[in-house]
């Protein structure tokens, strides 16, 4: 991750919760009053944002010291202390909510990460993410999934392309879409078009693209589509794709699976953290 670019990020995620002060530490809590917390999880699942986490509370106080417990990406059990934290009470009341707000959601895209990758062991698909992540945090999303064991696809629109439907509409076609393509950035780019049926599958072949998304296809149809581009193109799979699902699609023999449910609509993993007079 971007050092500058996090610690940009964090402060203004503080700043939305803090605004002009803490009215209800600052009011119960002397500045010199210190504390000591642990971050206990209480269901088990994989760890991401360990980092994220101790830097939220430094920007608070240069005082607070945290102490991990368990590595970054480490799959753990309920009711595991996996950090301990100390220093000024204020920082720590403080910073607690943005803390485990982030630590929480990057847990659980890590968790839910792990599980997608597991169902697919011993398949060759690589479990990929999507662009469908919450505004803003993309950056460490995306961190979250590497650290669950997934791939990165392209972080924003400006790293890759990727023709979809509305661009074929807009277009004319797959053919010219992809000409226009190459002829505005040449050769060295890599071009993905995706597909919604088997005679997109065949346009993109005859354009000659680099990578082609087979959407929201059932297996049947997955399996054609595979066996039409038949090594010509790396070959992905997308659209509503489940943990029930996941491993069939693996066995058809495509190299990418994306999945934008392990950013858009992932539940937080359950953590908590128990302070005392320090």
């Amino acid at each position: 991750m971007n050092n500058i670019r996090l610690d940009n990020f964090l402060r203004g995620v503080l700043e939305e919760d803090i605004n002009t002060g803490d009215l209800t530490t600052e009011s119960i809590v002397l500045p010199q009053a210190q504390a000591v917390g642990r971050f206990i999880v209480k269901e088990e699942g994989v760890i991401a944002g360990l980092d994220v986490m101790q830097r939220v509370f430094e920007l608070l106080d240069r005082d607070v010291s945290l102490v991990p417990f368990v590595c970054e990406g480490q799959y753990v059990s309920a009711m595991t202390t996996i950090a301990e934290i100390r220093g000024p009470a204020r920082a720590l009341l403080t910073g607690e909510r943005t803390a485990l707000n982030l630590l929480q959601r990057l847990s659980g895209i890590a968790t839910q990460t792990k599980r997608y990758v597991k169902a697919v062991e011993g398949y060759k698909a690589a479990i990929v993410d999507t662009r469908k992540t919450t505004p803003g945090l993309r950056m460490l999303e995306k961190y979250a999934v590497k650290v669950g064991g997934g791939v990165n696809h392209r972080f924003g629109l400006y790293d890759a392309v990727m023709i979809k439907d509305n661009h074929i509409a807009v277009a004319g076609g797959i053919i010219p879409a992809v000409h226009q393509v190459r002829c505005s950035l040449g050769h060295t780019v890599k071009i993905e078009v995706e597909a919604d049926n088997l005679e997109q599958t065949k346009e993109a072949i005859a354009a000659e693209a680099d990578i082609i998304l087979l959407d929201n296809m059932d297996i049947e149809t997955l399996n054609k589509g595979v066996g039409l581009i038949g090594g010509k193109a790396i070959v992905e799979a997308s659209g509503g794709i489940t943990l029930e699902t996941v491993a069939a699609i693996a066995q058809t023999g495509v190299d990418v699976i994306s999945v934008g449910a392990l950013t858009h609509s992932v539940k937080a993993l359950d953590i908590s953290l128990e302070m005392r007079v320090g």
